[in-house]
């Protein structure tokens, strides 16, 4: 007689729970995954109204053969789950009353000499260290527990050894400083920070690498929106035989005499409270949330202590649009870098914080790319503004409905994207608004602080320094996600999911999990 499978019980649904319960039930896990929401997805959601599809949280595809491992190890692949573009231009940039610069899909030197000779060259030289950053960091320190330090003395990783401390103890701001005098190319290649959760001065210069996605790499799109992403992997799951419960919240761990997982306790939104048994508890959702209230003290291996000389990384004030009439101003990805560009994030990182008066904001326009995410004529815009992770700043609401700080930095972003865009009557075209503040990310998400991305990669924050995928005090609990390694994105979130397997198989390799042999290969 077989032994029953073990049973796994994941807490949350978005891509990291879902990618999680999947590679479980490969694994031969019987998993059950538990979200206290209505729907899955988590940040990665979508809202639909009006004729709309709106993208509630994330909306860059980078690192594509991630996305490509993932499904290729359960017999499928992007192609047949995805329907993806590649955006030409990659994005624009707008820098107030100067001319936009559009980042053509793959290297774009020709731009970056245009506006400072001799940029040209140095960009394909600073790219092809992003590559060989990039790389390396694929190879060795992304898919890996960091549970056997020995693993991290290979041959790459020595022979890199000084170059790796230089790029680990510089700022990426002094490391684009150096190369570049221009401001405009220095902020194109200082803003991926932000999506990393922290600035250019406060980010090491290692994440160079992120210019490999977006100006070698290029940047995709799947035709639909990114709820189609989350679809393609709760199917993937299911298919896998996960069993997906909405409307459940977690209240507590189970922990035996042994200090081991039992499974958790729940209640469910008609107040139904249960325990759900499993031997393996993996929380997906807020790392601070999981083990600062479903753990008692003694059992957490990062208490509210820990968490006092943590970066939660940024807020946001998010803010849905559908606009009647076309945008051709903007692209499907536009920045809007303001000229102050130090006390904007001073601002938002600062030992000061507060809503900056003059913010550097990220504007998305998907129906520029699919005409099915807005009715026909009209436009759907999602803005970015990162401000404080900081839930007195409040929440947002529908029509102007949102707290004061929430609506006034809505309204200013709009009268931005206005005036620098040259869409001066944006305002009045609206006929679709909600905005989102910090608020809304800790009540919906159990966030931390109501930061909107995660733990910012500040150097005490990244790799080995982050927090670790696995409790030290209870056996059997382990986490996934962007609060965890190897860090925040929907890619690292892929990542987090497979070292989770790797770390209950004792696997202590880096690099990704073997992919099955595909039918028919030779």
């Amino acid at each position: 007689m077989n032994a029953p499978a073990r049973r796994a019980v994941v807490i949350g649904a978005g891509i990291a729970g879902l990618a999680t319960a999947a590679l479980l039930a490969r694994d031969g896990y019987d998993v059950e995954v538990l979200e206290q929401r209505d729907e899955v997805g988590g940040r990665a959601g979508t809202w639909r109204v009006d004729g709309f599809t709106f993208d509630t949280g994330p909306s860059w595809y980078l690192m594509p053969e991630v996305f490509d491992h993932f499904f290729a190890l359960f017999g499928t692949s992007t192609q047949a789950e995805l329907d993806l573009v590649t955006l030409d231009p990659a994005y624009r940039v707008f820098f107030g009353d100067e001319a936009p610069l559009d980042l053509s899909t793959g290297r774009a030197p020709a731009q970056f000499e245009a506006i400072e000779p001799g940029a040209g060259a140095r960009l394909e030289e600073y790219l092809d260290s992003a590559r060989e950053a990039y790389d390396l960091s694929l190879r060795e320190f992304l898919y890996t527990t960091f549970s056997s330090p020995s693993r991290l003395a290979t041959g790459s990783v020595v022979r890199r050894a000084p170059r790796l401390a230089r790029l680990l103890t510089t700022s990426l701001e002094k490391h684009v400083a150096r190369r570049f005098t221009d401001r405009r190319l220095r902020q194109v290649l200082g803003y991926p920070a932000v999506f990393l959760g922290t600035s250019p001065e406060r980010a090491p210069s290692l994440y160079h690498l992120m210019s490999h996605c977006d100006l070698t790499d290029g940047v995709r799109y799947p035709m639909g929106g990114f709820g189609t992403l989350i679809d393609a992997i709760r199917r993937v799951a299911e298919g896998a035989g996960v069993r997906i419960r909405t409307g459940v919240r977690v209240t507590g761990v189970e922990v035996d005499d042994a200090s081991a997982a039992r499974g958790v306790t729940c209640v469910a939104t008609d107040g139904t409270a249960s325990t759900v048994a499993a031997d393996v508890v993996v929380g997906a959702g807020d790392l601070h949330d999981l083990e600062t209230n479903l753990l008692p003290p003694h059992l957490q291996t990062y208490p509210e202590r820990w968490w006092r000389s943590r970066d939660p990384g940024p807020g946001a004030v998010l803010v849905y649009l559908g606009i009647r009439g076309h945008l051709p101003q903007l692209a499907h990805h536009s920045l809007f870098f303001s000229a102050d560009w130090h006390a904007n994030f001073d601002a938002v990182f600062g030992a000061d914080r507060h809503v900056p008066t003059d913010a550097s904001m990220y504007v998305c326009t998907p129906s520029r790319t699919d005409p099915s995410v807005a009715p026909a004529g009209m436009e759907n815009v999602f803005v970015l503004v990162p401000v404080p992770a900081d839930v007195s700043i409040g929440t947002g609401g529908v029509d102007g409905a949102g707290d004061e700080l929430v609506e006034r930095a809505a309204d200013a972003a709009i009268a931005r994207i206005a005036q620098w865009a040259g869409v001066p009557d944006l305002a009045e075209r609206v006929v679709v608004r909600r905005t989102v503040g910090p608020a809304d990310f800790a009540r919906e998400y159990s966030s931390w602080s109501g930061g909107a991305l995660g733990p910012a990669h500040t150097l005490r924050q990244s790799a080995m320094l982050r927090g670790r995928n696995a409790s030290t005090k209870v056996s059997g609990l382990l986490y996934a996600g962007g609060s965890t390694l190897p860090g925040i994105g929907l890619p690292m979130c892929l990542i987090s999911a497979e070292n989770v397997v790797k770390r209950l198989r004792d696997d202590r390799s880096s690099g990704p999990l073997p992919e099955p042999a595909r039918s028919g290969a030779r």
